[in-house]
This record gives structure tokens, sequence and C-alpha cells, in this order.
């Protein structure tokens, strides 16, 4: 009898072969844009940021490496984002329109939220959801980047194309050096970017909800309503957030008008929860808004998407648990529904983790490097949330303190959903309790 690969395991496995391709393909020449070959470190380094779909990158993409090399970080932010397990689950599909048990346990290690008899059904909603937004937002940046820039069909075409599946994974990799700075005061082309970025980071747990449960929202699942609630009062705090800390920052929203004041605040609340792309020097942002990004870029977004973080369903978890607690329930409640005791007991584990995860890598970066803590802090949740945003630091960092970055990106990406995982195929009911005994808390 075949030992069935246990799907956390499998999930790592996956990413690391992925990283492990990236790289090899990254150091031949043909993907250095002056035909030699790069150096190990910079390719392991892209490549690790790019199926993490992070957007770290110490060389600047669009002059550092050449067309093939641009399409082979694209290939790898697109597995990244799509999910190798929900890859798998297609590849299943096409040999066998039911896949057996195996893929579709793998499956549930990046779908975690999904009951076994939906992985399929959601499979094809991933499949059409990726392919259908990708060409939407590629074709209407292509058209405003031809028609408005004056790019030819072909550099209108590639930039359109790299942009649309960078923003849909959440990926936050851009050709220009500048990413999107340039196009600060064109709703035309950060408006279709930042609708990407919202449906790949919501989660396809709720989008396959939202398609076949559209017109009824009484009957969404628990998840898809808590996510969703989350997202928009995270978005709604972080525009406003945004728009009070940087108004008269005359290095930032300062020298624009109203108009661009609020499109600009709002692109930097939709991209700081994971896409990582910056239309703003964030250097140049004030310290509350650092503060800010902490925040959002380690909550993140939704669960089984492409976006990183302890994910917004964790965080509204926790805030019901806090609440109930409050009120002297003994039940955590929401919408007519209870929620589950493990449920809570692995949000609480996914926040304390990666808390412990960011303060590791803090000291970790402190001790290898000379920047203001601020930075440091900044870089560390932007790493692990998968986000990609930076101070300016990160090809500054030693080689150690890229490596630290590399492994906060990777566990980032896959700790969290192989965590999850194990916390679910380990659970077990004893078949003794012990006697109850209240340790005095707070």
């Amino acid at each position: 009898m075949k030992t069935v690969l246990h799907p956390a395991r499998a999930v790592t496995l996956a990413f690391l072969a992925a990283i492990l391709g990236g790289t090899l393909l990254l150091m031949l020449p043909a993907a250095h844009a002056d035909g030699v070959a790069a150096h190990w470190g910079v390719a392991a380094f892209t490549a690790v940021s790019a199926v993490c779909v992070t957007g770290l990158a110490v060389v600047d993409t669009g002059t550092y490496w050449s067309g093939f090399g641009q399409s082979v970080i694209m290939l790898l932010f697109q597995l990244g984002g799509f999910g190798m397990m929900t890859a798998a689950t297609l590849l299943g599909l096409m040999v066998n329109r039911s896949p057996r048990l195996r893929t579709r346990l793998m499956t549930q290690a990046e779908s975690r939220t999904l009951a076994l008899g939906d992985v399929s059904s959601v499979a094809k909603v991933v499949l059409v959801v990726t392919l259908l937004v990708q060409l939407l937002i590629a074709g209407a940046l292509i058209l405003r980047l031809h028609l408005g820039y004056g790019l030819d069909w072909a550099a209108a075409g590639w930039s359109g194309l790299f942009h649309a599946v960078s923003a849909f994974n959440n990926a936050g990799f851009s050709i220009h050096a500048d990413g999107l700075a340039r196009y600060a005061g064109d709703a035309l082309i950060l408006a279709p970017v930042m609708i990407a970025i919202v449906i790949g980071g919501i989660g396809f747990p709720v989008l396959h909800d939202l398609r076949h449960r559209w017109r009824d929202p009484r009957h969404w699942s628990l998840h898809s309503k808590l996510t969703l609630i989350g997202t928009l009062v995270l978005l709604a705090g972080g525009f406003l957030a945004s728009l009070l800390f940087e108004w008269d920052n005359p290095r930032t929203l300062g020298p624009f008008d109203v108009a661009d004041k609020l499109l600009n605040s709002l692109f930097l609340s939709v991209s700081a929860r994971t896409a990582g792309f910056n239309a703003l020097d964030i250097g140049a942002l004030t310290h509350e808004s650092w503060a800010l990004h902490y925040l959002l870029m380690f909550i993140g977004g939704g669960s089984a998407g492409t976006a990183g973080g302890v994910k917004v369903g964790t965080v509204a978890v926790l805030f019901l648990l806090v609440l109930a607690e409050a009120r002297g329930h003994t039940d955590t409640e929401a919408f007519g529904r209870r929620v589950g005791a493990s449920a809570q007991r692995q949000a609480i584990t996914v926040l304390v983790l990666g808390s412990v995860v960011v303060a590791l890598g803090t000291l970790a970066l402190l001790r290898v490097s000379d920047f203001p803590t601020d930075q440091i802090i900044f870089e560390v949740i932007s790493a692990f949330g998968t986000v990609g945003l930076s101070t300016g630091i990160t090809a500054q960092l030693p080689p150690a303190g890229q490596f630290v970055l590399a492994l906060l990106m990777f566990t980032g990406r896959v700790g969290t959903i192989t965590l999850a995982a194990s916390l679910v195929l380990a659970e077990r009911r004893m078949p003794y309790r012990y006697p109850e005994e209240h340790p005095i808390v707070g």
C-alpha cells in the first residue's frame, strides 16, 4: 500500500521545487539583460520572492533581467499565486474528472477553508477567474498604455500583461524602477490594478460562494461574510488613515489635487494588504503611515487566495472571540452561527506564531544590519506578509539580511498554510480529560 504524502509536506516540497527550478532558470545567461549568468544569490532571492508572490527585489526587474528573465519571473509568481495544490487539482481534473482523495487532501492544505467535496468545483472557479480577470485587466492596461502613453502595441502588451498578472497574484513585481509612481495621477491605470488585487486577494472560497449565491447573501458562508466585512473595514480604515497621515506631506500626497489624493490614498490602502505596488515613495511616508502599514501588511488578505499575511478571517475570528469574552458569552457567535472551538484555537495559534516569526526576524535583521528599527520592522512584516513594499533598504542589506528576508517570505507564504493543515489533520479527541483549573489571566 502506497503511503500518502502529508499535504502540508507536499505544499512545502512543491514550493521548494518551484524556487529551485526558478533559480536555475534565472541563472541562465539568457535571463540576464547583458547575456551573462546572474549571481546565484540574486537569482535565488528573486525566485523566492516571485514564488512567494512578495515582490521584494535586490535588482531592478526591468533593466537587470531580459525579456526571458522577466517571463520566468511572471511564470513563478503565477505559479505561486495560483497555488501549487490548486494546479495539482486541475491536472487531476484533466486526467480524471474525479480527482483522487490524495489530490483533494493536498489541495486542502492550500484551500483549507473548503469542504472536501468542494475542491473540484473551486479548482474550476480558480482557473476561470484567474484567466478571465487577468485577460480583462491586461486588456484595459494595454489600451490605456497604447492610447494614452503612446507605447507601441508590443511594449504596451508586455507591460499590461506583466502588471495584470502581478496584480492579480498580489505579487508586487513591476518592470518599472519606480513601480507605478509614473501613473500616480492616472485612475485608468490604478483602478484596474486595484480591482485585480482585490479579486485575487479576497480568496477563492469567497469567490466560489459569490458565484453560486450572488443574490442571496443571507446564505453566504460565515467565512465569506467575515472576509468581506473585514476587507471593507480594512480598506476603508486604511484609506481614511492614509488621507489623514499624508494629506500635507510634501513628498507624497501634498502636491496632488483632491481627486488624486483620494485616488492614491485608496491605492495605498489596497496595495498595503499584500499587493506590494507603490504609486508613492514608500520611504517618504510619515512614520504614522509606516505604523499603519505594519498592521495592514500583517493582517493581509483572504484565506486560500493569492494574498499573504495571517489573513482577514483569522483576525475576524479573534475579534469575535474577544467580543464574546467581553460580553460574558460562552459561545463565539456571528450572523446566527457559532464559531467552532477548533477554528478559534487555530486562529490564536496562527496569530501567535506569526507574531513570534516577525519578532525573531526583526531581531535577526537588527543583528546583521545598521538600519533604523522602524525600517527593519517594515521590511520584516512586508516579507512575512508577502507584501513586497520596502522603504528602500532591501538591496542594501548584507547577504545574511537578504537570507533572513528570503526565509520570512517562504515562511509567510507556506508556513501558515502548512501549520493550519497540520492542526486540522492532527486534531483528535482524547479518550480522557484532566480535571479543570483556572489560572489567573490578565
